[in-house]
């Protein structure tokens, strides 16, 4: 009988060993799923976060020349169609991000500051379209306040864009709350 347990005691240790190592490494692959999760969704929202920057930069340039009377509002049509079409593909990819469950409020905000982007340069032709249609006048002053709007909302999207970009990279992986042993302890 001795001689049994002494052969059973190092099996059964081994199958302890083992367990107790399936256990941890069950949760390790979880950890680093998650991180591999997060990092993925950091990576998307920069680089989406850097692609409308680039856009919104260059039609605000264009639209703050016309709003100082450097340039015909004629010479921002194209800039501003081109400009909307690109967000309305930024918006729905950034409707396709997916990320920790936290990160689903960044992304959700990051696509409202996209769909201001694309109000605002909707404002911006309107007032384009006005001064095209009439040169002076009553609606002159209405064109002009447009037109300003819509630069000042896309300048306030576009800091909000970086912004949540920002919150994106301080993400921390959601720990899951621990469990209670049977102990209580």
């Amino acid at each position: 009988m001795l001689e049994l347990a002494v052969v059973l005691l190092p099996v059964m240790a081994f199958i302890a060993l083992a367990a107790g190592l399936i256990v941890v490494f069950r949760g390790t692959t979880r950890i680093a799923a998650r991180t591999r999760e997060l990092q993925r969704f950091r990576v998307a929202v920069k680089d989406l976060a850097a692609r409308v920057d680039a856009s919104l930069e260059s039609a605000a340039t264009r639209i703050d020349a016309v709003r100082h009377q450097q340039a015909g509002p004629e010479t921002i049509a194209q800039t501003v169609q081109d400009a909307a079409e690109a967000l309305e593909r930024y918006g729905d990819e950034a409707r396709a991000l997916r990320g920790p469950r936290r990160a689903q409020a960044i992304r959700d905000d990051f696509v409202a500051e996209i769909e201001r982007a694309g109000r605002a340069l909707g404002m911006v032709e309107h007032g384009a379209n006005m001064i095209a249609a009439s040169r002076r006048g009553s609606r002159e002053l209405e064109a002009q306040t447009s037109i300003k709007r819509g630069y000042l909302n896309l300048i306030h999207a576009r800091e909000a864009v970086a912004r949540h970009a920002l919150s994106a990279e301080d993400l921390k992986i959601d720990e899951p709350p621990s469990q209670p042993t049977r102990l209580g302890i």
